[in-house]
């Protein structure tokens, strides 16, 4: 079975790194097929914790190499201090890390596009809650294709006077934007990123045909999605999206190889709902039980530390997210968060303009109007993330669990109570031993 995707089945923020990381072993090679510096990705190991946002989480597993396609979009300047990071800790990078030639590069215009443009989308009506990273302006560049710059560009002959050529263009459009704006000086950032881009050379390579050599070989590829499934930019709750396919979808382009290669999708989804930013989010709770979701499932934003908005499990969303990223299996996590609660809820439908559904609506508008139909489920006391077997977990735990299998009709493979790696229980044997 050379290829399985882990991919999120809500807005992000599911733990999908523990999973990565829990799945790889020596010898895999472990790919970031989509997104940027905006994706936070945490692994606890023996009580350490790990923060990364563009290195694949697989870098923590010896004998692992690890791979940044072409539809990832990079900031050299914070892929540099993660790999820095990495190495003071103790973690072999060099050697055990590609970086596609090309994926599109990251500059300090598309940080302040992102800045400009969503502080007018803000005072104009609900914000997109983007991080701020330049990630959407990066992808629009791309697309746009006249002010792109790959990092196979960066280590050619002539790239300082592109750069300052739209860095022109750049300053005259943001100026024109906003009036307040201050230009950027293209010469420093040409400087900056040549000189980045050195440090970088040794990791820059045609990841394409290195990844499609591999499967062809039979080598085990683990795609490591980033956001959500739900965060989609064609699929997901538009336009409060992420800019690039972040669901299973994704993987083919972003990655460069063929859905033929791709054995397995473990789709990965909290026991309750979180949501960053703005967007419908019908099972929302502005409530204690929101208060204590976030406070006991830590509910902060890996990369930009906001409050996470949290609710109640909504299988509507996570069924049509699984169905959109063609999920085998299930892997569910933070369960133990839900400990204490007297009874615990799981949205089955929606109500939307008086009519009951258990369709998730295509459009923004329709969803923000959605009444959660909820089916309620008894709570348990007890805490479980010292539990390391599945038959251990009490009654109404496993009887959750198993709702939310039948619900989504998918089965729940793996089931997490808690950061480190130790918190996890595989239901059947062969998977813990691949772990």
């Amino acid at each position: 079975m050379p290829g399985t995707c882990v991919v999120g089945l809500q807005w992000g923020d599911e733990a999908k790194g523990k999973i990565v990381d829990l799945l790889t072993r020596p010898g895999h090679i472990v790919v970031r097929y989509q997104g940027g510096a905006n994706a936070g990705h945490t692994v606890v190991v023996q009580g350490q914790t790990y923060k990364l946002s563009l290195v694949p989480s697989g870098i923590l597993r010896p004998g692992v190499e690890c791979v940044i396609t072409g539809g990832v979009v990079v900031d050299p300047g914070i892929l540099l201090q993660e790999i820095r990071e990495l190495q003071t800790r103790g973690v072999e990078v060099q050697g055990r890390l590609r970086v596609s030639d090309r994926a599109h590069v990251i500059f300090p215009w598309h940080v302040e596009e992102d800045r400009i443009f969503g502080q007018r989308a803000s005072e104009e009506g609900e914000a997109i809650g983007t991080t701020l990273r330049g990630i959407g302006p990066c992808y629009r560049d791309k697309v746009g294709r006249y002010f792109a710059v790959r990092m196979g560009d960066l280590l050619r002959p002539g790239v300082e006077e592109r750069i300052l050529r739209i860095a022109e263009e750049k300053n005259r459009a943001l100026q024109a934007r906003d009036p307040s704006f201050q230009p950027l000086d293209g010469q420093a950032i040409a400087q900056q990123y040549r000189q980045w881009a050195e440090q970088l050379r040794p990791f820059v390579s045609d990841t394409t045909e290195f990844l499609l050599s591999a499967l062809e070989q039979g080598r085990q590829v683990l795609f490591e999605g980033a956001q959500g499934s739900l965060l989609d930019v064609d699929h997901g709750t538009f336009p409060f999206v992420t800019s690039s396919n972040s669901s299973a979808l994704g993987v083919c382009a972003g990655a460069g190889v063929p859905g033929k290669f791709i054995t397995q999708i473990i789709g990965v989804a909290k026991a309750y709902t979180t949501r960053v930013g703005g967007g419908p989010f019908p099972t929302e709770q502005n409530n204690p039980i929101g208060e204590h979701l976030r406070e006991r499932g830590r509910e902060y934003g890996t990369v930009t530390r906001r409050p996470r908005r949290c609710g109640w499990f909504d299988a509507v969303a996570v069924r049509y997210a699984a169905r959109v990223s063609g999920v085998d299996v299930l892997a569910l996590t933070l369960l133990d968060v839900l400990s204490g609660l007297p009874e615990v809820k799981i949205c089955t439908g929606y109500r939307i303009g008086g009519e009951l559904t258990n369709s998730f609506p295509s459009h923004a508008e329709d969803l923000a109007r959605a009444e959660p139909v909820y089916e309620t489920l008894p709570g348990w006391q007890q805490p479980i993330d010292h539990i390391r077997q599945v038959e251990h977990l009490p009654r109404e735990a496993r009887a959750y669990v198993d709702r939310i299998g039948e619900l989504i009709e998918r089965p729940v493979e793996v089931i997490s109570v808690g950061p480190d790696r130790s918190q996890t229980m595989f239901l059947h044997a062969s998977q813990k031993q691949s772990a």
